[in-house]
């Protein structure tokens, strides 16, 4: 590891928080807010080295599946994180993280991600098509969240038999979506995903083979998921230390870490004006996980922990999916970009930080 990477980064000094978060959480059993931040100290070198590795590959095979690819490892960690939480039967905890996942992506990367590339260049342009696309899945992924709400206020008093069989076909109509969504990113209209780069740019593959960024793809997967784990089991007794709502840790905390592996891949891919890469990173990692994770983790919670879980998340859950969504489809429908979206987009993060923060408890 040191061979490859010394000299290069020093954030990859931090790469000791390793198996310091690992003799903390399981030698010493320190308290949860040392676990807590030096596992979240270790993710950000794992972070960094996912990135570059996602972006040697995404040289390779192009854009479309370099994002996908890259959306896939870094939810890899959210879905760890929300099995170890259904096993506990935290399903507030799994369904609040989801909710991060979605909105994080859509407007902290992605407004992060235009607002960086646009201080560096003027105006940076993507493929409008694939953006509205991405736009059309995301509000299938609110109606998703919506439905299953409206419906326990309709039918009060109903059964909750009913209501988790409704969370569990709505939850096959998502994954077959979103299958039937990689066929037409990936084989019938691939062409739409290919990217707008700099004239004359030729693929940057840093002089690393197929099978060495594979390979440091999947260490850093598995090693950003260990220290998740580590995190998620400090969070709840940190966030109490801290004097943080449950919900604001959820949605917030969790879903950054959760997501940290995207979050430098798609910045640096917008700050080298590959904008559709950037975007097919942050929408398709929210698609991934409303369309794949979420009901995925439905199925799964008929085989893991105590009880099912539904999809039917809080009304101010859905409501800032639903406005996220809606900025984005603003934001991208002209098929270009520039630094004061991204200002925008930020600016709608924090507000809906905020108001989770002062959520009563």
């Amino acid at each position: 590891m040191k061979r490859l990477f010394a000299g290069e980064n020093p954030l990859y000094l931090l790469l000791l928080f390793v198996p310091v978060a690992a003799a903390l959480g399981y030698l010493v059993h320190a308290a949860a807010i040392l676990v807590f931040l030096s596992s979240a100290l270790a993710i950000v070198p794992l972070a960094a080295i996912m990135g570059k590795a996602t972006e040697r590959i995404a040289a390779r095979v192009g854009e479309g599946l370099g994002g996908l690819l890259n959306a896939t490892f870094g939810n890899a960690a959210e879905l760890i994180i929300a099995l170890m939480a259904l096993r506990a039967g935290l399903h507030d905890l799994v369904k609040a993280s989801i909710t991060g996942s979605i909105i994080g992506n859509i407007l902290l990367v992605l407004g992060l991600s235009v607002m960086l590339g646009g201080i560096r260049y003027e105006t940076q342009s993507f493929n409008r098509t694939a953006a509205n696309l991405g736009s059309t899945m995301l509000v299938l992924s609110a109606i998703g969240l919506v439905v299953p709400a409206i419906f326990h206020r309709v039918a009060q008093g109903g059964s909750r038999a009913v209501e988790r069989e409704l969370s569990l076909e709505i939850a096959v109509v998502l994954i077959v979506t979103y299958v039937l969504s990689l066929i037409f990113t990936l084989k019938t209209h691939k062409h739409l995903y290919v990217g707008h780069s700099e004239p004359g740019r030729t693929p940057n593959t840093g002089g690393w083979s197929a099978g060495k960024s594979v390979g440091i793809l999947m260490t850093a997967t598995v090693l950003v998921a260990w220290m998740s784990e580590f995190l998620v089991g400090a969070t709840k007794e940190a966030a109490e230390a801290l004097g943080m709502h449950e919900v604001f840790v959820g949605v917030i905390l969790v879903a950054i870490i959760g997501n940290a592996a995207e979050h430098s891949t798609a910045v640096m891919a917008a700050r080298k004006n590959m904008m559709d890469l950037s975007i097919n990173i942050a929408a398709g990692s929210s698609i991934q996980v409303a369309l794949f994770v979420a009901p995925l983790l439905v199925f799964l919670s008929y085989f893991v922990g105590p009880s099912p879980m539904d999809l039917q998340f809080t009304t101010f859950e859905v409501v800032a999916v639903a406005l996220s969504v809606a900025t984005m489809a603003l934001i991208s429908q002209d098929g270009e970009s520039n630094w004061m979206e991204g200002v925008q987009l930020l600016a709608v993060y924090f507000i809906l930080a905020l108001a989770f923060y002062f959520l009563p408890a």
